[in-house]
């Protein structure tokens, strides 16, 4: 296909999503079967274009004054794909499969620079419902936390210390260019590419399927080791999902101890068993999704207790940026029934002198630091262990702050710590 064919596709998924309201990876996916003839290449470009007005849509529709599916594409040529207007305007010149002509008020859009004095959430790229909460936690830099979860974001890997080191599976993937993580000691990050470059399929390589490593967000990495896990220690992951957490604690445990991997929903942990096998993982037992009875035999003897709540998934953004922009009050609010109760829940399988990790992929109060106060208000008998403390303990490189600036609680971000937005609390049971 022809840039200009790509674009068009690419506004014709627009105009899908917004008649239908379906994740982008749907709408690309039933393209892609309708129009055979494009290669993988043209696919993943026109998903990458897609996406890339998704994460911007804001912005984008603001400085065209019009944020139809057109508009979005053409000015996301220019402000992510970095093309010229001029080049666009050659792109558009109303051919078999090609956009029409620009018009005049297009061009002057795609010339536009966006005021600064449009509000924080057209800035930053958010909904606008969501202002209010963003400048709670970020205050004056809501906008530009905004800004970061809005650009694609890198590749990052977390190498299999059962079976590799970073040194081995930098080799196997020189060819992608990895560079070790700023933070997680076993982290990988390969750069996001730009434009219509293809993201690498890392999954793909040989040494993926010899288990030398996973692909997880450094962020996760960081989480998943502030649990502090130990050898011959006694720990549940108690929203396991697929298992990338979980893995990264078997590692640190050096397959030792006993650890247990548990979801309420059962589909979600479908994918684990293989993971567990491909990564030479021999201390997890996986307990029957969905049956609470199972955890019963396990109240108040955990050493560490990990919970990765269930969450609007806004820290990751910048991954599936459409979510953002289908994110109610509504679901929110049934979202922090779930974290309540799952709190309470593993609350119970703490035992006196244990600890509970509260982590989730989100950057919003309500679902992070509110959350945690509650909880305390209900368990007299936990507290907040300063995050630093945790940090410090597994984690070699010096704890930077957090971007609320909390000595409480972690909260991680693309802006701050290059991540993807991860909040962590960690909470020691006293009785």
């Amino acid at each position: 296909m022809t840039p200009a064919g790509r674009a068009s596709a690419a506004i014709e998924v627009l105009n899908d999503l917004n008649a239908r309201k379906r994740p982008a990876s749907v709408a690309l996916k039933d393209w892609g079967l309708a129009h055979r003839f494009a290669g993988s290449g043209d696919r993943a470009a026109i998903g990458s274009l897609v996406f890339d007005c998704l994460r911007q849509k804001a912005s984008l529709g603001a400085v065209m004054e019009d944020d139809g599916p057109r508009a979005l594409v053409l000015r996301a040529l220019v402000s992510a794909w970095g093309i010229s207007v001029d080049n666009v305007d050659r792109l558009c010149d109303g051919s078999r499969f090609a956009p029409e002509p620009l018009t005049d008020a297009e061009r002057a859009g795609l010339a536009r620079v966006l005021s600064p004095e449009v509000p924080a959430w057209i800035r930053g790229d958010f909904p606008d419902w969501l202002e209010p909460s963003l400048m709670a936690v970020f205050g004056a830099d809501a906008a530009a936390e905004g800004a970061a979860l809005s650009v694609r974001a890198p590749v990052d890997l977390r190498v299999n210390t059962l079976k590799a080191n970073r040194d081995k599976v930098l080799k196997s993937l020189a060819r992608f260019e990895p560079l070790r993580a700023a933070f997680a000691k076993h982290g990988l990050r390969i750069a996001p590419r730009q434009g219509s470059a293809r993201t690498p399929n890392v999954e793909a390589d040989g040494a993926h399927g010899k288990g030398w490593f996973e692909v997880q967000d450094e962020g996760s990495q960081l989480a998943a080791a502030m649990a502090g896990a130990g050898t011959r220690d006694q720990v549940i992951d108690l929203c396991a999902g697929a298992g990338g957490k979980t893995l990264a604690l078997a590692a640190a445990m050096e397959n030792t101890g006993q650890l247990y991997a548990y979801d309420a929903d059962r589909l979600r942990l479908r994918p684990i068993f293989e993971r567990i096998r491909r990564a030479g993982v021999r201390n997890v037992q996986v307990l029957e999704g969905s049956v609470e009875a199972g955890l019963a035999p396990l109240k108040g003897k955990m050493d560490r207790v990990l919970i990765d709540a269930p969450c609007s998934g806004s820290g990751t953004w910048r991954r599936r940026p459409d979510a953002k922009w289908r994110l109610t009050e509504e679901m929110l609010t049934a979202r922090a029934a779930e974290q309540a109760a799952v709190l309470d829940s593993g609350a119970e399988l703490v035992k006196p002198g244990g600890q509970l990790t509260y982590i989730t992929c989100s950057v919003l109060p309500s679902e992070n630091r509110e959350q945690i106060d509650s909880f305390l208000s209900r368990h007299a008998e936990f507290s907040v262990r300063p995050w630093r403390e945790a940090w410090n303990s597994a984690i070699d490189v010096e704890a930077p702050s957090s971007a609320d600036g909390s000595d409480e609680m972690l909260l991680m971000t693309p802006r701050s710590h290059g991540t993807d937005g991860f909040f962590v609390a960690t909470l020691k049971r006293e009785l």
